[in-house]
């Protein structure tokens, strides 16, 4: 039976959840408080599509680093101080996931999430959607051979998962894509990772939830709910009610606002992150990469080079720090030593707010806060690699099947 689906985000999780909901003969409109033409977390990023990204940020010894990294105003992960009950919440329940059995719990679901969205990838560009997919693997290119032994370690465990990966020296690295100049100890190669475009992604996600007859209400603030009993009726907004018969949430890092007037609790922080795109570089790679112990991401992009990094906690004001900013580029000649800082002169650089959760892990699944919503958010760094197959999975909870994948380490109500 065909209902009407109201979706509350524009970003990737809730184009790919409209896109899905609509091939299953829903009606579907999408809410979203920013403009058409916007610049969310979407469209920025780095596009990478990574199997290998396995280990949830908390994560063993990601605590002792964010309080050495505090002190430092160009490190890659910052939170910021400030006397914020929320943030300090928040802050307890990470430093109490970050622990190796959390990890080992986490991993099969996050290697089997990411490996079902790279399916649905695999599907989409054999279908015709040009988005830019290239699937030439990622590199995590390490600068010091300590580095190199730490990410050897990851290449053991992500064999151990069935996720090929492979230890290379400098030599072979270099090899493996001659089109860049490095200076690195060594690599690990991940050959199922991938990249795309997220500007063309999203174009091409927009258009096949508009052909499939899907609406959208662009700048809408939301401003509350109306319900009976445990049933959601409508969505209160700056555009009206938009009355609906069931509701997904995926409104990124605002996820946590829109749910408090129903009692839903998602613990959720904005991790800033910034990216700069050369137009033309002195060369270009045609891997993506992560410089290992920078924390900083390299994309080719139709011959643009996009630089990005940094994990900002520090609330949702859209401002720029220039010192994080160079933070990410004095990082870029260390590793690639034909660039300089000076080459990205003039180039603005883009930000966004990747929604956080205490654990790592997204937030997938139905909740008892209403009987007809669905939660969709809290992806972190991973909203491309896992939006396709979040958004099946929303479909079908929907539709109330039963899901494709276990999703209890996923829950909404996990910290209720």
């Amino acid at each position: 039976m065909s209902k009407h689906i109201v979706i509350l985000g524009g970003g990737i999780i809730g184009l790919a959840s409209a896109d899905a909901c609509l091939r299953r003969g829903h009606r579907v409109t999408i809410v979203d408080r920013s403009p058409e033409h916007r610049d969310g977390c979407s469209f920025g990023n780095a596009g990478m599509i990574v199997p290998s990204h396995f280990i949830p940020l908390a994560a063993p010894g990601m605590v002792a680093l964010g309080f050495k990294w505090m002190w430092d105003p160009e490190s890659p992960f910052y939170i910021k101080p400030r006397l914020d009950f929320g943030l300090i919440s928040w802050g307890l329940k990470f430093m109490a996931a970050a622990n190796h059995k959390h990890v080992d719990r986490a991993a099969p679901v996050l290697r089997d999430l990411n490996l079902a969205s790279r399916a649905i990838y695999d599907d989409l560009a054999d279908s015709g959607e040009d988005f830019g997919l290239i699937k030439k693997g990622l590199l995590m290119l390490c600068k010091t051979q300590h580095g190199l032994d730490d990410e050897a370690a990851v290449a053991a465990k992500s064999r151990s998962l069935g996720i090929p990966a492979e230890v290379l020296d400098a030599a072979a690295t270099a090899k493996l894509d001659p089109t860049i100049t490095m200076d690195v100890a060594g690599s690990v190669w991940f050959p199922k990772d991938c990249h795309l475009d997220p500007n063309r992604l999203v174009t091409a996600y927009q258009r096949r939830v508009r052909e499939g007859g899907g609406a959208f209400l662009w700048n809408s603030s939301f401003e509350g709910w109306k319900r009976e009993g445990k049933k959601l009726i409508a969505l209160k907004t700056s555009s009206g009610e938009i009355e609906g018969d069931e509701f997904v949430l995926c409104a990124g890092a605002w996820s946590d606002d829109l749910g408090k007037d129903l009692g839903l609790r998602i613990p959720m922080q904005a991790g800033k992150g910034y990216s700069l795109t050369l137009p033309n570089p002195v060369e270009l790679p045609t891997l993506c990469s992560v410089f290992t112990e920078a924390r900083v991401a390299i994309t080719p992009l139709n011959g643009a080079l996009r630089v990005g990094g940094t994990m900002e906690i520090s609330g949702k004001k859209e401002r720029i720090e220039p010192r994080r900013v160079q933070g990410i580029l004095k990082s870029l000649p260390k590793y690639f030593p034909k660039f300089q800082v000076s080459d990205f002169d003039g180039i603005k650089p883009w930000q966004g707010f990747r929604p956080c959760s205490p654990d790592g892990m997204p937030y997938l699944g139905r909740t008892q806060a209403a009987s007809n919503l669905v939660v969709a958010t809290g992806h972190s760094m991973m909203g491309i690699s896992l939006g396709p197959v979040s958004g099946e999975l929303a479909a079908q909870l929907v539709d109330h099947e039963t899901p494709s994948h276990d999703l209890t380490m996923l829950s909404p109500d996990r910290y209720a």
